[in-house]
């Protein structure tokens, strides 16, 4: 913005004054009513920690920025003086004191403050409702420490009004305790918000932060550590700036937070804090070499001429930052541009001594002492990016609330008496506007414009604050225009752990909390977004796969008739039916033989029936099971095998009596042979049948949704439910193979003789092998095998009786018909060959 008079100032090097002027006398003047205002003019407080007597304190060196908001108020307060239609026929007058970033140095002019109207007496009164103090209302203090000091003391007695234009304190929004408090700037919780939005958005979730130990410090760390945890963004370390930098041991306090954060090797830190305490962490950072980093920083020291002079300062890396989106102020730089050159005439400076006599400054002289060799050249860089709205709206803010009080119109202002406290009602209440944008306070007497974030950019050497994003209730970043301080300018990375993905959940590894590994949710269990340190199992009837986020249906999953083992299994299961066929065929031809009549004649045909529905019983097995089916399915075994060992029986006791008792086989052969054989047949059938009774009595195999021996299915097997009745069923077959084994395996047979008691002896001991191996497996398992093991089982069952028992007899009918005569085949009752009868 071009500005006549302040270039022409500059060119003529009016900026550079070698004679003192009377700036410092520019913070006074009387008024109708009279306004306070706390600035930093200074700092560096002179010998403070040596104090032993109650004197003035003064500052050391001038603070610029608090120079140009006194200027801020001083110009604002000209122009409600001027203005028409805002308090018309009112003279607003004001009293400026330095503050020096000092609690103790605030506090005398707040107790000037609240002296009588007209003296310098401070009133002990039971009710100070008509108590009338020397200031109406007092603009500032800066810092958020000083404010709690000042507040407490007005708001005890709601008087006089205080409206703070940078006090960010999230305690002071208690309106409860700090009833006539107000102020210009967003609360420290609105700030903390953008912060943890910008470090979301960057996923930048290992930090470090560092606060300045004073109010605005601790109070907007505190603030920032109960809302990251929310947001999954931990913290490496977090430390405390001394507020005495003139101690000695600040500086090995320091050394220790810029070692803690090197040794957490976090890329971002958040730094909490004013100007000068930043100033003394980043010339430490530099000092001791900490290398470039991510700095976060808020407008308490990102607009600081002093942070930004640092030497070597584009060391430290990127620095971001936010600070309050306020507008500009027009007319104020061409306002201290004239001043400046004022303050330097004779006449000016007269005329201004003048009125500070009428306002008793003798009382107390803390103004700005630095201020009368203060040229616009010193202050000019500051000038264009210092933000003087908060103050020029502080100011504003007392006025429309004065002229509401005072009832005034367009035509003027009627002269009466406004108590302080009396303006609280209308500060609440009605909005007010500052050069076309409306402003009100809100609950908390704050104001909430919004942030900017900002960029310190270097080109050749100068600084230059670059918007790079907004902040109103959502974040938004330009990204493009940032350029970070990694060789790619892309911005880095400071993670201890990486993000999880879905379905993985956090393990906690070491003894920091933060830092965790991202594992993969196991199956059967799912990642869900309420809770990310571990996976919830799903419910029995649905399954997760790996890494999964939901559960799913589980199939069911049994003996499918068309998957490639049931169709080997079917096949074998015809071949085993098929062979028994044929064999029955071949002894039904061959029925009136020797050999087959040795072998049982028609018992035999009755064995080879029941084989051949013991293989047919294998296709209960294939396919989805039922309640039915599972009952019938031992039934069917153990019955079909009864069938076929009944028929051993007879055979067998007809070989013992020959061999064993051969005196009284002629008497007791009769009961074994003929048609009483089949008596033996048809009673160990019947006693299979009543234990198949109580089979299904005492408690059969029934149907079972097995939802964990598969990962993603539901195994639907038949179950055992009585294991007394499982050995009730089959050990009666087992009774019977044993009792032939015994009849039959010591028998020895004569030279060139067939052997029958050798088939059934093999039989019944490849029934026992088969069955060891049976009842382990199928005792323990638990998945479509147990299925696949009883088919196996049947059909070796049913192979082993054929091949030991009924194949060696076909392979003589049908290969050495010459050995089927009455001598080799061994009739051992040399009677007649069966007929029909068995």
């Amino acid at each position: 913005m071009k500005v006549p008079g302040l270039w022409l100032c500059l060119s003529f090097g009016c900026a550079a004054s070698p004679s003192p002027s009377c700036l410092s006398a520019q913070f006074r003047r009387p008024g109708d009513f009279l306004l306070g205002g706390l600035f930093p003019f200074g700092k560096d407080t002179v010998n403070l920690s040596a104090r032993s007597e109650p004197t003035l304190l003064r500052c050391e060196r001038l603070f610029t920025d608090g120079l140009i908001w006194a200027l801020a108020m001083r110009f604002a307060i000209d122009q409600i003086n001027n203005s028409s239609s805002l308090l018309p026929g009112i003279t607003l007058g004001y009293d400026m004191y330095d503050t020096c970033f000092e609690p103790l140095v605030a506090l005398q002019p707040s107790l000037l403050f609240l002296t009588r109207n007209g003296t310098t007496g401070i009133g002990v009164l039971c009710d100070y409702t008509e108590y009338q103090p020397r200031v109406t209302a007092v603009i500032g203090p800066h810092k958020s420490d000083l404010c709690l000091v000042t507040a407490k003391l007005f708001s005890s007695f709601l008087i006089p009004q205080q409206v703070s234009y940078g006090a960010s304190s999230e305690t002071l929004s208690n309106t409860e305790l700090y009833p006539s408090f107000y102020r210009t700037v967003p609360s420290d919780k609105n700030l903390v918000e953008a912060v943890v939005l910008l470090l979301s958005q960057f996923g930048w979730n290992w930090v470090a932060t560092v606060g300045s130990d004073d109010e605005y410090g601790r109070g907007a760390q505190a603030l920032f550590l109960s809302m990251v945890g929310t947001d999954n963004i931990c913290i490496a370390f977090e430390g405390l700036i001394p507020t005495d930098l003139a101690e000695p041991s600040a500086k090995k306090q320091l050394e220790d937070i810029v070692k803690l954060i090197n040794s957490t090797r976090v890329n971002v830190v958040v730094l909490f804090a004013y100007s000068l305490p930043a100033q003394a962490l980043l010339e430490h950072s530099i000092r001791m070499g900490l290398g470039k980093k991510v700095w976060i920083g808020t407008e308490a020291w990102m607009l600081s001429d002093i942070a930004a002079s640092i030497p070597n300062i584009q060391s430290i890396g990127t620095v971001l930052g936010f600070v309050m989106r306020t507008g500009t102020v027009p007319g104020f730089q061409e306002y201290v541009a004239e001043l400046l050159g004022s303050v330097a005439q004779e006449e000016f400076c007269r005329q201004a001594r003048e009125r500070s006599r009428r306002t008793n400054a003798e009382v107390l002289d803390t103004h700005c002492q630095q201020c009368d060799r203060v040229t616009l050249g010193d202050i000019w860089p500051m000038l264009r990016v210092t933000a003087v709205q908060p103050v020029h709206v502080a100011v504003y803010s007392v006025a429309h609330a004065l002229h509401r009080a005072l009832g005034c119109t367009s035509k003027g202002c009627p002269r009466t008496a406004v108590r302080s406290w009396q303006l609280l009602h209308f500060m609440n209440t009605l909005p007010f506007e500052v050069n076309g944008q409306s402003f009100r306070f809100d609950q908390s007497h704050g104001t909430n414009t919004g942030y900017k974030l900002i960029f310190w950019a270097w080109k050749d050497g100068t600084l230059t604050y670059l918007p790079v994003g907004d902040y109103d209730q959502s974040l938004h970043v330009l990204k493009s225009q940032i350029q970070f301080h990694t060789a790619d300018k892309k911005e880095p990375t400071s993670e201890c752990f990486r993000r999880c993905q879905p379905g993985q959940f956090r393990r906690i590894k070491g003894f920091n909390l933060c830092c965790y590994d991202c594992t993969d949710c196991s199956e059967n269990t799912f990642w869900s977004s309420t809770d990310s340190t571990s996976c919830s199992p799903c419910p029995q009837h649905l399954w997760a796969p790996a890494r999964s986020t939901r559960c799913l249906e589980r199939t069911e999953r049994f003996l499918f008739w068309h998957e490639p083992l049931a169709v080997a299994l079917v096949t074998l299961t015809a071949l085993t039916a098929a062979l028994s066929c044929a064999t029955a065929l071949l002894f039904l031809k061959h029925l009136r033989t020797p050999l087959v009549q040795a072998a049982g004649g028609g018992r035999s045909l009755f064995a080879l029936l029941w084989l051949l529905l013991q293989s047919l019983s294998c296709c209960l097995y294939v396919g989805r099971p039922s309640t039915g089916l599972c009952a019938l399915q031992q039934l069917s075994y153990a019955l079909c095998l009864n069938g076929c060992f009944s028929t051993f029986v007879p055979k067998a006791l007809e070989i013992t009596l020959l061999t064993e008792f051969p005196r009284r086989a002629p008497r007791l052969l009769r009961w074994v042979t003929r048609g009483r054989a089949w008596l033996l047949v048809a009673a160990s059938l019947l006693a299979q049948a009543s234990l198949c009774f109580c089979h299904l009595r005492l408690g059969p195999d029934h149907l079972v949704a097995d939802y964990e021996s598969l990962p993603s299915e539901v195994l639907l097997v038949c179950g055992t439910q009585s294991w007394v009745a499982f050995a009730l069923l089959h050990g009666y077959n087992s009774c019977l193979a044993f009792s032939c084994f015994l009849c039959t395996f010591m028998v020895q047979t004569p030279g060139r003789r067939y052997n029958v008691a050798r088939g059934i002896t093999f039989a019944t001991l490849i029934y026992f092998v088969i069955w060891i191996f049976f009842v382990a497996i199928f005792a323990t398992l638990r998945t479509v095998l147990r299925a696949v093991t009883q088919i196996c089982t049947i059909l070796a069952t049913t192979l082993g009786i054929l091949a030991s028992y009924f194949v060696p007899k076909c392979y003589i009918l049908v290969f050495r018909p010459e050995l089927n005569t009455g001598d080799y085949c061994q009739n051992p009752t040399e009677e007649e060959p069966e007929d029909s009868v068995n």
